[in-house]
């Protein structure tokens, strides 16, 4: 399926993540056409933003991570984050329940998320609604566009019930999107005599900015015309290329962590991947795979993971260390279980960086190392040299046995 295409991540990096205002205004920065917005994160301002726009109509957005906001509730009562008025002067009343506030959507935590900011947009009718996509995709070594004349809907739906309605163009690299490519597909999406010229204009700024800001997917749905005889990009998403990020500084520090996990954020910062999960057991695993057996095989013989952490491929001794910081720091963890295959990983640097935690963190809960690979002799006497309670296990099943077993004793 065209539309299952990917872009593998190499690091253990989180997703960068975007408020909607902050993806228009980039678009807005590679002459895309947007709707005319301000942002506010007080009431007056909206007010005064809804004023300067002089719209016929005005939409509210709440800007928050998560999908669904048009029909999310808020704690203050009023019902939907995004609302739309010809009143600019009820746009300060309904930023005044929504900023402070948290929404819940069907995304969203069970408490919601607070509301900091909301985006004040100019309302602008749509008269057709198409999709377009650039993606990376792995077939075709490099960037493809994805269209449909179906916009403002579920794609995958559109592909699955209507596949002669997606329409595919794959890009070179080196040539970039060619004038005729644009135009095939402005009128494979339904524009028609100026607008199809128009359209295509908006294509090719749309893969500018998808090569400037090292995207790896910018999704517009919908890509709408209007009355007044208008492309616009009207929503959009933006995938990000995170092993680009020593160049694109200023993109990355747009990003909002607000609505993250402080746990997932910290362990991000040591190039750390951490999920958190409702056992007692916190597993220490290299490679996500090697996390997911580990968390599989505790299952199995009673227990329950606390966590998912992978340390990746390139640890040192700091990262050991911080890992055990994040996973003693959870009250819930009753035992630790370490399953490293150290190929790429050294043993002996996780051992020592066990060793220190062990010592510095003062650790409370029963320790349960299997380690197996690279310099894993050493990496053994270190461990039984150190004077320290650690259990040694021979694979997976005997630690997950012993981890499961030292939380029965206690």
């Amino acid at each position: 399926n065209i539309l299952n295409l990917t872009c593998a991540r190499v690091s253990s990096r989180r997703w960068l993540n975007l408020q909607e205002y902050q993806s228009k205004k980039l678009m807005q920065e590679s002459g895309v056409t947007v709707q005319r917005f301000y942002v506010a994160d007080n009431a007056p301002d909206a007010l005064q933003a809804a004023k300067r726009l002089g719209a016929k109509e005005i939409v509210l957005k709440a800007q928050i991570l998560a999908g669904g906001r048009g029909k999310g509730v808020f704690d203050s009562g009023l019902k939907g984050g995004v609302h739309l008025t010809k009143d600019p002067s009820a746009v300060g009343e309904l930023a005044n329940r929504m900023l402070g506030y948290s929404l819940t959507t069907k995304q969203t935590p069970k408490e919601g998320v607070k509301v900091k900011t909301v985006m004040v947009a100019e309302a602008l009718d749509i008269t057709r609604e198409t999709y377009f996509a650039i993606l990376m995709d792995r077939a075709c070594n490099g960037p493809v566009m994805v269209g449909s004349p179906q916009g403002g809907m579920d794609i995958e739906e559109v592909a699955d019930k209507t596949p002669e309605l997606i329409f595919k163009e794959v890009i070179d690299i080196f040539e970039g999107v060619r004038d005729d490519q644009a135009l095939r597909m402005a009128a494979n999406l339904g524009f028609k005599g100026p607008l199809e010229r128009q359209a295509a204009d908006q294509i090719k700024r749309l893969y500018d900015l998808f090569l400037k800001v090292d995207a790896t997917q910018v999704e517009v749905n919908p890509l709408g015309e209007t009355p007044e005889g208008q492309v616009v990009c009207f929503d959009a998403k933006i995938n990000f290329d995170d092993n680009a990020e020593f160049r694109q500084k200023a993109v990355f520090a747009l990003d909002d962590m607000s609505e993250s996990d402080p746990t997932e954020t910290e362990a991000a910062k040591w190039d750390l991947k951490y999920i958190g999960l409702d056992g007692n057991i916190a597993c220490f695993v290299n490679g996500a795979g090697l996390a997911m057996a580990t968390c599989d095989i505790i299952d199995l013989h009673g227990g329950k993971p606390a966590n998912f952490l992978d340390l990746g491929g390139g640890v040192k001794e700091k990262q050991v260390y911080e890992a055990f910081k994040l996973l003693t720091a959870d009250p819930k963890v009753e035992a630790i279980l370490v399953n490293i295959f150290g190929g790429i990983v050294n043993c002996a640097i996780i051992a020592n960086g066990i060793t220190k935690a062990c010592r510095e963190l003062e650790l409370k809960v029963p320790l349960v190392v299997r380690l197996e690979g690279t310099n894993v002799q050493e990496a053994k006497r270190i461990l039984s040299e150190s004077g320290l309670p650690i259990v040694a296990a021979n694979d997976l099943e005997d630690a997950a046995k012993k981890a499961v077993a030292a939380i029965a004793k206690k």
